[in-house]
């Protein structure tokens, strides 16, 4: 059925049939794109009532964001998200952000600050690509013990990043935040890892099978997890 707006305009004016046609289909696009789309709407209200306006504004770009890259392949998607938590996130400490010395921030109460630590990041791009139905088993949040100023350096410090694994025996890709660069884990000698989880599993260092359920095991990332429902936010299973 054809809006009143456009028989208003085919009653008063004879144009050709198929730019009739035309003009029918690009105003009825107009009017689509007028109404919204509810899932964006209620997720950017939910974030901009628990977090503010501008919260809700950030998560509307993310999650179009999300629309965009989501019929893009799997390298490409990876470049995506890591570019956007690494320029809308500033690293700071816990501390400073949250007054507490160790808190993992969900996606939303990360873009709420603007800021985050190095789990943050990593944890906003892994709940991202979930979200892009990125299957479990190719992602995994990775404590590392991370070489500062490089691999012969004597300084290090703990340091979380999120490895993509296309098989689950290949060379993870490693995004990171200290770097706009997604690198092959082979070339990123500064990183010595420590422990991987995802939703499914944990594994120490060098394990081929997981040894335990990480929200057993990982009392901050079911705090995440729960957090993430109260803000309408669910992983797939």
């Amino acid at each position: 059925m054809q809006p009143p707006a456009i028989r208003s305009v085919l009653s008063r004016h004879s144009l050709p049939r198929w730019s009739l046609r035309l003009l029918i289909v690009c105003c009825s696009a107009l009017s689509l794109t007028a109404i919204g789309n509810p899932a964006l709407d209620k997720l950017e209200g939910l974030a901009a009532q628990m977090h503010g306006a501008e919260t809700g504004r950030i998560v509307a770009e993310w999650i179009r964001m999300q629309d965009d890259v989501r019929p893009a392949p799997h390298s490409e998607q990876l470049e995506r998200i890591n570019t956007f938590f690494n320029r809308r996130l500033s690293f700071e400490d816990d501390l400073v952000i949250w007054k507490t010395k160790d808190f993992w921030a969900t996606p939303f109460e990360s873009m709420s600050r603007k800021a985050g630590d190095c789990e943050d990041f990593a944890i906003a791009k892994y709940i991202t690509l979930r979200l892009l139905d990125v299957p479990d088993e190719k992602l995994r949040l990775i404590y590392v013990r991370a070489q500062i100023g490089g691999a012969s350096s004597g300084i290090s410090q703990a340091h979380m990043v999120l490895g993509y694994f296309e098989t689950p025996t290949s060379d993870p890709l490693i995004l990171d935040n200290l770097t706009g660069e997604i690198r092959p884990a082979s070339r990123r000698p500064d990183l010595s890892p420590v422990f991987s989880f995802n939703s499914a599993g944990l594994w120490v260092a060098g394990a081929n099978t997981s040894t335990a359920d990480p929200t057993a095991r990982l009392s901050r990332w079911r705090d995440v997890l729960a957090r993430m429902q109260a803000e309408g936010l669910s992983l797939p299973q």
